[in-house]
């Protein structure tokens, strides 16, 4: 795949006092974007539950650039940054775009998948693999061995 992107809508509610979006709001954009690929490709929360694994982050960062505002069109991407082969541990960037090309933020996380019934890191299951291994990898994407 060459590229995911999703298009929410700004709603009344993501606006601060100062009528731009709240900070934390475009970490949920994030999160959103991140499960309509996995929801997308075949890993439904009912998948995830039954092969008893699931994502977590280690950290996440945004970099704001550009206001966004009540009306403005969004339109979030995905790309892979950088994953070990066995997808164990990877990093994941957004770019987040208003009204067309101009970016607006930069959102980044590290993550990882975990047992969730042992409740302890680990390597996906191949489902998981294959699915993280069609997500669109960015320009400067790398493995690592770490």
């Amino acid at each position: 795949m060459t590229e995911f992107k999703k298009s929410p809508e700004i709603r009344w509610s993501d606006l601060d006092p100062n009528f731009h979006v709240r900070h934390s709001v475009y970490y949920d954009w994030g999160a959103y974007c991140r499960m309509c690929f996995l929801v997308e490709l075949g890993l439904s929360p009912n998948v995830l539950t039954e092969h008893q694994f699931g994502p977590i982050l280690f950290r996440e960062e945004c970099t704001f650039r550009k206001e966004l505002r009540f009306g403005d069109d969004l339109t979030i991407d995905l790309h892979l940054v950088r994953s070990r082969q066995d997808f164990s541990r990877w990093t994941i960037r957004h770019s987040l775009f208003k009204n067309g090309d101009v970016v607006a933020a930069i959102l980044s996380v590290d993550g990882a998948w975990i047992d969730t019934a042992k409740r302890k890191l680990t390597a996906p299951p191949q489902i998981g693999a294959d699915v993280f291994s069609q997500m669109p990898k960015s320009p400067d994407f790398e493995w690592i061995n770490k």
